[in-house]
């Protein structure tokens, strides 16, 4: 159990990577599979299984709308990390939506790449968001992470983030009325993303030149 526990309607800062540093992206294919895997997994209903998600949809035009364990804010998958800005919608809805991806997920890599074992290391971690300070930083470093790290040019195909929903206005695994709000904050996606490159050329100035293969503190 939490030493802290996670309280439904507030916000949370939730990340983690691959176990020993390891990358959690193979290829292009895992990077789908994930976000896939995201979407999914947010439901109050289990879904037993992806395959068996997708036979549901296509029977049913794919036209479903049900209630989420978690509205997210923004998001971004490295290929050997990740970070989510989530608020929680159900008492315990953080926990089980993170049971279910890094579960199902870890099930998908370990069979298609002939291994076995963890994948992530431990348990995911979070930090609340209980302050305006914290999340005029934190929106920005999580929607725009990949920037702050010096990922290598041929992995730069295993990076999906959030900036991509809010700079085209459609927003996939994003909740619509989330995101709203921020582009309201903001005034607008072109402000939200100026801000985004600001705060970024900040954090990096302060952190230097951070690299995946350094020693490097996720938060």
């Amino acid at each position: 159990m939490r030493k802290d526990p996670l309280i439904t309607g507030l916000y949370y800062h939730i990340y983690n990577r691959g176990v020993d540093k390891r990358d959690i992206f193979m290829n292009k294919a895992d990077l789908d599979r994930f976000a896939l895997c995201v979407k999914e997994f947010n439901v109050i209903k289990p879904i037993g299984s992806i395959k068996e998600r997708l036979i549901e949809l296509k029977e049913s035009s794919g036209v479903q709308h049900p209630k989420m364990l978690v509205s997210i804010v923004c998001y971004c998958f490295n290929p050997n990390h990740f970070h989510f800005i989530i608020k929680q919608e159900i008492d315990g809805g953080i926990s089980e939506f993170f049971k279910r991806l890094l579960g199902g997920y870890t099930n998908y890599f370990n069979l298609i790449h002939k291994r076995n074992g963890a994948l992530f290391q431990g348990r995911f971690k979070s930090n609340l968001i209980n302050d305006n300070a914290y999340f005029l930083k934190i929106r920005p470093y999580v929607n725009l992470n990949y920037l702050v790290h010096d990922i290598p040019k041929e992995k730069m195909h295993l990076i999906l983030s959030s900036d991509k929903e809010y700079s085209a206005n459609n927003f996939i695994l994003v909740s619509k009325e989330e995101a709203k709000g921020v582009l309201v904050f903001y005034g607008g996606k072109e402000n939200f993303k100026k801000e985004c490159l600001d705060v970024i050329f900040t954090i990096r100035a302060e952190r230097g030149q951070t690299s995946l293969l350094e020693e490097d503190p996720l938060p």
